[in-house]
């Protein structure tokens, strides 16, 4: 679990990063489906994903990268955040019982909108598994 935390616009600086990491177990891919509405057998159903270029169930891929939005809403920039956009790229996939690591750094600050350009990645075994920006609003006291 996340600690949270907030680090407010005026003391956030380029480069800044957090990172936490996460091991997908099957009941998250349970929970994730529930909550998504996402039940592809790709994630559920063994016989099925023997047949896909998988060979065996794979994490939703919004699973993992909702670790990104719980890092910026939590941790970098934190508490207040406001999502604007975020783009992904999906370069592999994650398998139950991995263990994810999530991280976000800060590229690019707007000052006069308050708005942040953060890079982002998801990475098992230190290889990238996803890849992506997010602009967000940043919280000011």
């Amino acid at each position: 679990m996340l600690k949270s935390k907030t680090v407010f616009f005026h003391k956030l600086e380029i480069g800044m990063s957090e990172s936490f990491s996460k091991k997908i177990r099957e009941q998250d891919i349970e929970i994730f489906g529930k909550v998504s509405s996402d039940f592809n057998p790709v994630h559920f159903n063994k016989e099925f994903a023997k047949k896909t270029i998988f060979k065996k169930p794979i994490a939703h891929g919004m699973l993992s990268a909702s670790f990104i939005s719980a890092l910026i809403g939590e941790r970098l920039p934190g508490n207040g955040t406001i999502y604007l956009s975020q783009t992904l790229k999906f370069h592999r996939p994650v398998f139950i019982n991995q263990e994810v690591k999530t991280t976000v750094t800060i590229e690019k600050i707007l000052k006069e909108k308050k708005q942040v350009t953060l890079d982002c990645n998801c990475k098992v075994n230190n290889i990238i598994v996803i890849s992506g920006s997010a602009l967000v609003l940043a919280p000011s006291n």
